[in-house]
């Protein structure tokens, strides 16, 4: 938190001249955004005006496929692992999230390539998939203890981010929660739960497709739908359940990201010409989308 988010928001303010944060948090980086507004309003720093939670978990009760790996005794034998190198191979995550959609991510290339022998399809998603990096040890064991296994994330003061009690509760700014019907990874009724818990103005969208193809669906595509709520409903705070919601909200055909459009455009009527790298304090380090892109483990 205090390396990336905090860090992330002291050198955007360093090249642009603004303290004023629309933040965006995709899967554990929801997680991970949400634990550091907790800390932000513990500390009363205000520079995040409005946050965007992609697919992301706040309350873990109902974790969905991934609790099939995820138990004491798994988490006893992961953490064995760890010990021995100080992290978890990106690999051995991989493979995880592969288990759970075996059919489409393992024995469907297995019969193609190996026993078909044909070359793999090219496909944008699995280059993504297949993009992992290694977890250090401490941060993976926090994670799993903390949020799956005893789900402490959701509670006042339950976990503790450097040296400060956090309540996602006190949350209190313009949030937009955006998930996807399909989910595995984040099932929407889950983040649901957890969008529920900010205290602040909270908008719940529902996309279609899966963890990325649903997130990743740029409207010109024209594919899938959303829900929303009814333009008609007067609700300031959501039901107090999913299904509710869901039977209250409206269908529209294809991609959220106008609906998302319109409500951050709704945060802030300003309009900010768009900004030259290297303008502000910070130098241009390098040509997009940078070295590391093409280093290998």
């Amino acid at each position: 938190m205090t390396e990336g988010v905090l860090d992330a928001l002291d050198q955007v303010e360093n090249a642009t001249g603004t303290n004023e944060i629309n933040a965006i948090g995709y899967c554990i980086g929801g997680t991970l955004l949400a634990g550091a507004l907790a800390y932000m309003t513990a500390r009363k720093d205000d520079r995040i005006k409005s946050a965007t939670f992609f697919t992301a978990l706040i309350d873990f009760s109902e974790p969905g496929d991934l609790g099939v790996f995820i138990d004491e005794q798994q988490v006893d034998s992961l953490e064995e692992k760890m010990s021995k190198d100080g992290y978890l191979e990106g690999k051995s995550m991989s493979n995880a999230f592969n288990m759970l959609r075996s059919n489409d991510l393992i024995w469907s290339f297995y019969i193609n390539n190996y026993l078909l022998g044909k070359d793999p399809m090219v496909f944008d998603l699995l280059y993504w998939n297949s993009d992992n990096t290694r977890l250090p040890a401490a941060m993976h064991s926090f994670y799993l203890r903390n949020m799956y296994v005893e789900n402490k994330f959701k509670e006042p003061g339950g976990v503790e981010l450097a040296g400060v009690p956090i309540d996602v509760r006190k949350i209190k700014i313009p949030c937009y929660f955006i998930s996807t019907i399909e989910d595995h990874i984040a099932p929407w009724k889950s983040t649901y739960d957890g969008a529920k818990l900010i205290s602040g103005p909270v908008t719940f969208t529902l996309g279609g497709s899966g963890h990325i193809a649903g997130i990743i669906n740029p409207p010109d595509a024209n594919k899938y739908c959303y829900w929303s709520k009814k333009s008609s409903s007067r609700r300031r705070k959501l039901p107090v359940d999913s299904k509710t919601w869901f039977e209250e909200s409206e269908q529209h055909e294809g991609s959220w990201w106008t609906n998302w459009h319109q409500w951050v455009s709704k945060q802030d009527k300003r309009k900010i010409n768009a900004r030259q790298p290297g303008k502000g304090k910070l130098e241009v380090l390098e040509d997009a989308p940078g070295s590391y892109v093409s280093k290998r483990l």
